[in-house]
């Protein structure tokens, strides 16, 4: 009963700017972390083979360390790794995989199909048709010839491609290389493990994205899964287990605070919150100055929990009461300025007022702390 791992999209090499030197690096080393858990799975678990549908490495300019450092996390699997490369790391004249050849980086368990060719592994029982991306863009669909390929009957045939089933997917997805919808019916395959769309998606009963096993997007769409397949026999439907191998899930907040019980409740979901994550919030509504400072610990202590933490508070107003004003001693002009900074955010600076009113109000806090400590 041959038993296999689906996964694909690992873009092992890729960077991450925007996150700034403190966090941008750490999530780049989850990618190999998260291949090295991918092999320790696939010991674990006895599997006959794992299949990487395309995209292995972001660029064909990772360096020579970062390829090796690529087939040395793969060293916890023996067995067979299938891979082929996707629109990121296409099979060109020159690219990552001839430098890794000549690297003499690539052991000899890994099988990296770089030709339209039937692999057989008859002690694995199966026979794998490889859709390699000889370029970054094809308008040509790569598995056509799955339908004609000959292989033994007693042999499951598994397909493995890189691209876009037409008519299933969104129009903006990374690449266009096209696959038809109805290739496993035509070519008669028993699996085919797809790559490029990086969330879990479910086509039809033998067609699997698998998606990236680390997410890297804020998208609700199954990213950090691989899939655990078992097909018994050829012709029999197979037995699809979705498994979370992710480090950093990306999660993506919005809230309305319009009440104290909604600020209870966001803080509440935060602290819940125990796994590392990259996490972008956006907050709106309004809030007094107990709330303003509540949260503000909130979202301190969560900093110091997850990988990284953005938040937008554009659309969130502070609005002091009065007895804040009168607890903070802001009479005369002080309070005429805090009235002031109430009132323009409504306006179009309503930022600039917002930032504004946190810095006096916390400059006037202070004051009172100090006074108080005196």
């Amino acid at each position: 009963m041959p038993r296999f791992l689906h996964t694909a999209d690992w873009q092992i090499g890729r960077q991450y700017d925007r996150f700034g030197p403190e966090d941008g690096p750490v999530l780049a080393e989850a990618r190999l972390s998260t291949v090295e858990r991918i092999a320790r799975l696939a010991s674990e678990q006895g599997v006959d083979a794992v299949l990487v549908a395309g995209d292995v490495f972001d660029a064909q300019t990772v360096s020579d360390r970062t390829i090796r450092r690529l087939f040395m996390a793969m060293q916890g699997y023996a067995g067979p790794w299938i891979m082929i490369p996707g629109n990121h790391d296409a099979a060109l004249a020159e690219s990552v995989w001839t430098r890794a050849r000549r690297l003499e980086a690539i052991p000899a368990n890994v099988h990296v199909l770089l030709a339209p060719q039937v692999l057989m592994l008859a002690e694995q029982g199966m026979a794998i048709l490889p859709a390699p991306l000889t370029q970054r863009h094809t308008y040509s669909d790569l598995t056509d010839w799955f339908d004609h390929a000959e292989t033994p009957p007693e042999l499951l045939r598994v397909g493995i491609a890189h691209g876009s089933i037409q008519g299933i997917l969104a129009e903006d997805i990374d690449s266009p290389n096209p696959i038809a919808p109805d290739r496993v019916a035509r070519a008669n395959l028993d699996y085919l493990a797809l790559g490029d769309w990086h969330g879990c998606k479910q086509i039809d009963a033998r067609t699997w994205y698998s998606g990236t096993p680390e997410q890297d997007r804020f998208k609700s769409n199954g990213a950090g899964r691989l899939l655990d397949v078992t097909i018994e026999r050829p012709g029999c439907e197979p037995q699809v287990t979705t498994v979370a191998i992710g480090q950093f899930p990306w999660l993506q907040w919005e809230q309305q605070l319009d009440m104290p019980s909604d600020l209870d409740l966001f803080i509440e979901h935060l602290q819940q919150l125990t796994q590392s994550s990259v996490l972008s919030i956006a907050l709106s509504g309004h809030l007094d100055l107990a709330g303003e400072q509540r949260l503000h610990q909130a979202l301190s202590k969560a900093e110091a929990l997850h990988r990284y933490l953005e938040y937008d508070f554009h659309d969130l107003r502070l609005y002091p009461t009065e007895e804040d004003i009168a607890g903070l001693h802001a009479d005369g002009y002080l309070g005429e300025v805090v009235e002031e900074l109430r009132q323009a955010q409504e306006g179009e600076a309503a930022g600039t007022a917002r930032e504004a009113l946190v810095i006096l109000t916390g400059l006037l806090r202070d004051r009172q702390d100090n006074g108080e400590a005196q």
